[in-house]
Parts: structure tokens; C-alpha cells; sequence
């Protein structure tokens, strides 16, 4: 099966380009229930893994060692702006547990908010890792190394036992054996997991709804799911998709955005869970299909599709603000 047209670009009268992809929409039975294009395509889930990524810091309990509240257990699953709010909690976790910025093995970038940016600048400051969109996930595990007495200057390589415990709970949830998970490196130095779309829009239907799973488990699974919903601005940050679409959801669903171009949900009053990967890798495309099928499947109100209708049918602007094309999702969901 191939990848199908999910949005159009237009650019006056003209359809300028298309961006084709995969989506499935699976319960926690395991069970496909409608989809588009190849819902058996491997793909990375990038940063939508982190919700999953995030379990081991609960259920070793160093979130509750280190004293996590939402907004800190929020911030581990975040692909964020680096704006204050984020960059003061990572370092506010990190001196809980008694480690620095420079512990942080995610690299460098510059803070993807730009207010952020021009006060650095201006205040001769330096871009550290902090900044780095990835520091939340890289700070929980860090925490977690050290609460468990373990080497903390290695806690990103695939051998290390971090990164051992979050590739059980990906193969938990996923249902893919660990032997079968694609294994490649994210852009902050950890390791990437490459799934079928199904398996990774089952693992969205399981934090959903988790109920089949042991207590331990359950239990974790809700403190993550919910402390995204109750701090959905740390997981993106100002003007953000995950962030406004969560708040906008208003504790019924979470949702987090990965990298080329694939994003995930959960439901959890109906229990599935979404997976979308656009082929091109071009994450402008996301939040049109995101938002589309959920309408389709009819899980929106008129007045939450009006609050989203930015995300729904972006517009495309010019340097002069000027509005000059937009995107447009254009597909029917499948019933498996």
C-alpha cells in the first residue's frame, strides 16, 4: 500500500504542492479500526516516543524522589521552545538531583522561541543544552540514572540501563518485540525507535487506556498522560500545536509531534490511539491531518474545530503578512 494525498498546498488558484502519508487509528485491543495509506509502514516515532520514553521515571521512582509535579513530569515529554518557563524547570530538576546543564548530553541548539533568542543576544549569553528542545526528556533520565546509582555521563547509548528500561516499555505497549524494534539515533543523541505505524498508534491506545495493564504500570501511565493534559504548555510551549490542542481538549486527550513529519494521540474517553506520519518528513503537515481526522471521526465540537481552525487550515503568508495560500487537508479515513 501506498502513502495517500493528506493535505494540499495551495497558492492562489493553483494547487503548488501535496503532501502525501500514512495514519492509523487503533484501540487497545490491538484491533485497527480505520486507517489511510500503509498503516503497516515502519517509521521512527521520533519525539512521540517520549510520552513512553517517560514510564521508567515514574515507575523507578525518581519522579517521586526528586519531588516531580506535573509541569516537571509534563516537561520530560516535551519537544519545547526553550523558553524561560522550560529552561528554569529543566535547571530547577537538575539541582534536585544534584547535577548541572553540563550533564545534559543532548547537544546544543538555538531556543526555538525567538523572544528567547534576541534576549540571549543581547545579554552576551551563551546557547548551552538547555536550550535544547530535547533537555526535559534528557533531565528525566538523568534523574533516573542517578536515583538508581547509575553512571550518569553514559545514559544516552542504547547499552546503558536508561535506555535498557525505556525500550521495555515501548515493547510492552507496542507489542514489538524488543529484537524487532529498528533501532537508529535521534537528532539529541539517544536512541530512535522505528515501529510499524499500527504498533505506535497502539501504544497512544494503551496510555489511553491502560486498564489491561498491571497496576504499576497503569498508574505511571496515568501520571504522565495526565500531567501532559494539566501542563500542556511545557510540552511545546507558546503558539505550539501539542499545547493548544491539549488545552483546547481539556483533559480528554494528549497528543505529542515527532520529528519528519509524524505525530500521535490518545483518546482517552473512547481509548484509541492515532499515529500519522507524513512521507515527505514536513511537519507543516501534521496539525491539518491531526485535526481532520479527528473530525471525521467525529471526536470534536463545532466550537473546539473553531478554536483549532488555525492548526485545521493554516494559512501561508508572505514577508509582507500578507496571506497568500494555505493547507487543506483532503482525504476520507478508511474503515479496516
Amino acid at each position: 500500500m501506498t502513502a495517500e494525498i493528506l493535505v494540499k498546498v495551495s497558492r492562489g488558484e493553483l494547487v503548488e504542492s501535496l503532501h502525501r502519508g500514512h495514519v492509523a487509528v487503533v484501540n487497545s485491543k490491538g484491533e485497527l479500526l480505520y486507517s489511510l495509506g500503509n498503516p503497516l509502514e515502519v517509521v521512527y516515532a521520533r519525539s512521540s516516543m517520549k510520552p513512553l520514553q517517560a514510564i521508567p521515571i515514574v515507575e523507578t521512582g525518581a519522579a517521586e524522589h526528586y519531588n516531580f509535579d506535573h509541569a516537571d513530569l509534563s516537561l520530560t515529554c516535551a519537544s519545547h521552545n526553550g523558553e524561560d518557563q522550560h529552561t528554569n524547570r529543566v535547571q530547577s530538576i537538575l539541582e534536585r538531583a544534584e547535577l548541572s546543564y553540563s550533564d545534559l548530553q543532548c547537544g546544543t541548539h538555538n531556543p526555538r522561541w525567538q523572544d528567547t533568542y534576541e534576549a540571549l543576544i543581547k545579554a552576551n549569553g551563551v546557547v548551552t543544552a538547555i536550550y535544547n528542545n530535547c533537555s526535559g526528556k534528557h533531565s528525566g533520565m538523568l534523574a533516573t540514572a542517578k536515583h538508581m546509582n547509575e553512571s550518569t555521563d553514559d545514559y544516552y547509548k542504547i547499552d546503558h540501563p536508561v535506555q535498557q528500561r525505556i525500550m521495555e516499555a515501548i515493547s510492552d505497549l507496542t507489542e514489538v518485540p524488543k529484537e524487532d524494534i529498528a533501532i537508529g539515533i535521534d537528532g539529541c543523541g539517544v536512541p530512535v525507535h522505528g515501529i510499524p505505524l499500527h504498533n505506535l498508534a497502539l501504544g497512544f491506545a494503551k496510555l489511553a487506556d491502560p486498564v489491561q495493564l498491571p497496576a504499576k504500570r497503569q498508574e505511571a501511565i496515568n501520571k504522565i498522560t495526565t500531567a501532559m493534559m494539566e501542563a500542556p504548555e511545557m510540552v511545546g510551549g507558546t503558539e505550539r500545536f501539542c499545547s493548544d490542542f491539549m488545552r483546547v481538549l481539556d483533559g480528554r486527550m494528549f497528543g505529542k509531534a515527532g520529528a519528519e513529519g509524524v505525530y500521535c494521540i490518545g483518546d482517552k474517553e473512547t481509548g484509541i490511539g492515532i499515529a500519522i506520519k507524513i512521507e515527505d518528513g514536513n511537519g507543516r503537515a501534521t496539525s491539518p491531518v491531526a485535526v481532520e481526522v479527528l473530525s471525521q471521526l467525529g471526536l470534536l465540537g463545532e466550537h473546539q474545530k473553531e478554536q483549532l481552525n488555525e492548526y485545521h487550515h493554516p494559512t501561508l503568508k508572505n514577508a509582507r503578512k500578507e496571506k497568500i495560500g494555505e493547507l487543506l487537508p483532503d482525504f476520507t479515513l478508511g474503515h479496516a
